[in-house]
């Protein structure tokens, strides 16, 4: 199994992480004002209310910018390895790793879709279920 290093989790994120490991890409919503934000946090950057639930993202959207780090080289990483900011269709941006695809392949606009992997996490050693993103098909 590949590893990965694990995120911090707390009573902010948890609901995010949970839902990955249910293969549910979830987007925090402010129940006052209705706005949508990624990443998880306590206050709505809108309203300012603390009031807050999440919907579930279709796992559809467009590839709105890339990278392909190469330093500090990991040896837990396979390169080239490419990470994309995702615009989904709900609106918002999200960041992930895009797979399945030979980079010089990658263009921004083209439309992506989500999938599940399961990695060891380090340093604990659990199972961590994360977001990735192939090209839609």
């Amino acid at each position: 199994m590949a590893t990965r290093l694990a995120p911090s989790i707390s009573p902010d994120t948890e609901f995010f992480w949970s839902g990955l490991k249910e293969h549910e890409l979830r987007i925090q919503r402010c129940t006052d004002c209705n706005t949508l934000r990624v990443p998880p946090r306590p206050m709505c950057g809108k309203c300012q209310s603390l009031n807050w639930d999440y919907v579930v993202s279709n796992g559809r959207g467009t590839v709105y910018s890339f990278v392909m780090p190469q330093y500090p080289p990991l040896p837990f990483l396979q390169y080239p390895y490419v990470v994309a900011l995702i615009e989904l269709d709900e609106g918002v941006r999200i960041v992930s790793n895009l797979c399945g695809i030979e980079p010089a392949d990658i263009e921004v606009g083209m439309p992506v879709e989500v999938f599940y992997e399961t990695f060891e996490a380090l340093p604990s050693g659990d199972e961590l279920t994360l977001h990735q993103f192939r090209p839609a098909g």
